[in-house]
């Protein structure tokens, strides 16, 4: 997912636990081993999977993104690499490092342009799947995932500090293979003037059975929800399709509309995901 919020792309969004009664609940529901249905990614949408790659599997998904942005007569363009290495330490339990990848940005205002090169940062993460989905749809697949951001980037694109958040997924399956997801999730950051502040992170996606390996979504995602001091909401509608190619290779595209004013005005991505 584009670089739209204060996330790494996706995040890269989640980033405080949310609910305890709800994580309780999870922990208690079975988790039975899951049949592989193929590679499953946490993109193109915003809203993560709530599957693990699998103890001692390793899956890489890497894209290109492009934002851009008009406001108040400044436009912005930024070109980004976002990138996300996830391994299976457990069944239920990965290792996570994502990053927005080698940045490019151009801001043109007043006939003057000014131009930065360099790379973002780091998030170290885990993601923990704490309930299989029932096939009815009655019951969701869960999964929390914590990350913590490190201002490990080109001071360009470096945030302030270290910057933890929390999510928790939920995905159900549909009749005619649909699907849909929910994600809410809550992260720490920093504004302007170096104060701390909590951000919130809610969105829902709908996935589209197209043909054979194909699949579409639709989605609505409160990428980064905070006051206008802390840099607005940015909420964006999106689309895409993934196409699956082999069990353990996926392509995919996506078109992120912004509809909140602090978000980009148009996002899209086009990535490869490789499981090993």
């Amino acid at each position: 997912m584009p670089a739209t919020s204060p996330l790494p792309a996706r995040w890269a969004a989640c980033r405080v636990p949310l609910c305890a009664v709800t994580l309780l609940t999870a922990g208690l529901l079975p988790v039975a081993a899951r049949a592989d249905d193929g590679i499953a990614t946490d993109r193109p949408d915003f809203v993560e999977s709530s599957d693990t790659v699998g103890k001692g599997r390793f899956q890489i998904e890497t894209s290109v993104a492009f934002d851009k942005d008009k406001t108040a007569g400044v436009r912005n363009r930024t070109w980004s690499t976002p990138t996300l290495l996830r391994w299976g330490a457990w069944d239920d339990v990965e290792l996570r490092l994502e990053t927005d990848g080698a940045v490019r940005s151009r801001v043109t205002a007043g006939g003057e342009t000014a131009r930065a090169s360099g790379f973002a940062d780091s998030s170290l993460g885990i993601k923990w799947h704490v309930a299989d989905g029932a096939e009815d749809g009655s019951r969701p697949g869960m999964a929390w995932l914590f990350h913590v951001d490190a201002p490990s980037g080109s001071s360009e694109f470096k945030g302030e500090g270290w910057r933890p958040s929390a999510r928790l997924t939920a995905e159900w399956d549909l009749p005619h293979d649909f699907s849909a997801g929910v994600m809410t999730g809550l992260y720490q950051d920093r504004n302007s003037d170096n104060r701390r502040y909590l951000g919130g992170i809610l969105a829902a996606t709908l996935g589209i059975p197209l043909r054979e390996g194909w699949r579409g979504f639709v989605e609505v995602a409160g990428q980064s929800l905070a006051s206008n001091r802390n840099g607005g909401k940015v909420v964006t509608f999106d689309a895409g399709t993934s196409w699956q190619l082999s069990p353990d290779l996926q392509l995919d595209a996506a078109v992120f509309r912004g509809i909140s004013k602090a978000a980009p005005d148009w996002s899209w991505t086009v990535g490869v995901s490789v499981r090993f």
